[in-house]
């Protein structure tokens, strides 16, 4: 992550990075911890829905004593795992003043359709930010439906998720790093009397997996939790050792870039350019797709999966009191096997429109709730915490 300059708001805390795709919502008020619209950094098809602790921030005085406690829950819904709650509780400190906060943290969500993780992370920024250290362990048991050709099939997938960040900030606006993901997970069906998972889903059904990962990020935005002006440059080149399955080791890549604009007063514009690139061997739920790693509503995150993905969307944002706002949003994408074959499988969009509740009189963060609809005729509903992008 990038070091915020002296006196700019906190940057969030990324703590769940590692399964199915999803991220319901989590702390909030002043701090958002445990999961929000997946959108971020690349997750898995199991780490997306386990992406809880998602941003964390509150005012604290110096030093690991001074910190502050909160827990409180959340209510989320998201077209792959459905609706529910996710419950966090996370200690936030500041090891120096310049620095934000550092943070302990657990969290647990269940869903409508079963679905249910549990995990904690500890997250430290230090040296006026130049230091950031991210860890979490998570364990999830998630159930969605994998569309293959010959339909759909409703699938549990279930494992254990570690993750540990080393990033450096070279300037305020400028850092890179080293992340490891361990990732042991597998995949089976969620019910009797179904037709056995089909290929070339069956090769990815039991895997044990390493992820050295290089991430880096230009973030130029004024603030980090409600941008108005600026751009955000995030990319992340991952090699996954197999070390249990089927297949043999696998690449991904992805680049997700998001500019801002305030045109008018209380109204913002915020756009996202996105793709991604897999090799060969990348099991389904590592793979590309529309809301895995570009935060795309519409779609549930496994609908559209394969390893190349470009999608296009923008939102207008306008704050009409200090508590209520309203967004406006649409985009487009594609996901092929190649560059060259993008648009096989054709254009897919959405738009919709969202309704905000800013919880926090001291920080700019909202309660959201998104309705999509897309271009094959079904409606999405989104409940989350926070901006989508």
């Amino acid at each position: 992550m990038p070091i915020p300059e002296p006196g700019s708001p906190s940057v969030p805390v990324r703590m769940f990075k590692g399964f199915p795709f999803v991220r319901p919502a989590a702390l909030a008020t002043t701090v958002t911890v445990l999961t929000a619209p997946l959108a971020q950094a690349g997750s898995v098809t199991l780490e997306a829905n386990v992406d809880p602790f998602d941003e964390a921030q509150e005012e604290a005085a110096i030093g690991f004593r001074n910190g502050s406690f909160i827990a409180v829950p959340i209510p989320f819904s998201d077209p792959t795992i459905g609706s529910g709650l996710t419950l966090g509780a996370g200690y936030l400190f500041q090891l120096d003043e310049s620095s934000k906060p550092s943070l302990f943290g657990v969290a647990a969500l269940r869903s409508s359709n079963g679905s249910q993780a549990y995990g904690g992370a500890a997250n430290f920024a230090f040296d006026n930010n130049r230091w950031q250290i991210e860890t979490l362990y998570a364990k999830a048991n998630i159930n969605y439906d994998l569309f293959t050709a010959a339909g759909q099939l409703p699938v549990t997938q279930d494992g254990d998720l570690a993750r540990i960040e080393l990033s450096y900030g070279f300037t305020p606006e400028i850092s890179a790093g080293l992340a490891v993901r361990y990732l042991n997970t597998s995949v089976s069906l969620d019910g009797l009397g179904l037709p056995p998972i089909p290929p070339p889903f069956d090769q990815f059904l039991d895997m044990e997996i390493v992820t050295p990962t290089l991430v880096a990020a230009w973030d130029w935005r004024d603030d980090t939790i409600y941008p108005t002006s600026g751009f955000n440059l995030q990319t992340e080149l991952a090699y996954s050792h197999t070390l249990t399955g089927l297949t043999g080791d696998y690449s991904k890549a992805f680049i997700n870039f998001t500019h801002y604009w305030n045109p008018i007063p209380k109204g913002v514009i915020a756009a996202r350019v996105s793709t991604c690139a897999a090799s060969d061997e990348t099991p389904f739920f590592d793979q590309c797709s529309l809301g895995g790693t570009d935060a795309f509503r519409g779609f549930p995150v496994t609908q559209f999966l394969d390893l190349r993905s470009a999608s296009l969307q923008i939102e207008y944002r306008h704050q009409f009191t200090k508590r209520l706002g309203a967004v406006a949003f649409g985009g487009a994408g594609q996901t092929g096997d190649s560059y060259g074959d993008l648009s096989a499988d054709g254009t897919h969009t959405a738009y919709g429109l969202g309704a905000r509740y800013r919880v926090s009189q001291k920080f700019p963060v909202d309660f959201a709730v998104d309705w999509a609809h897309n271009d094959l005729g079904e409606d999405q509903l989104y409940i989350y915490v926070g901006q989508r992008f």
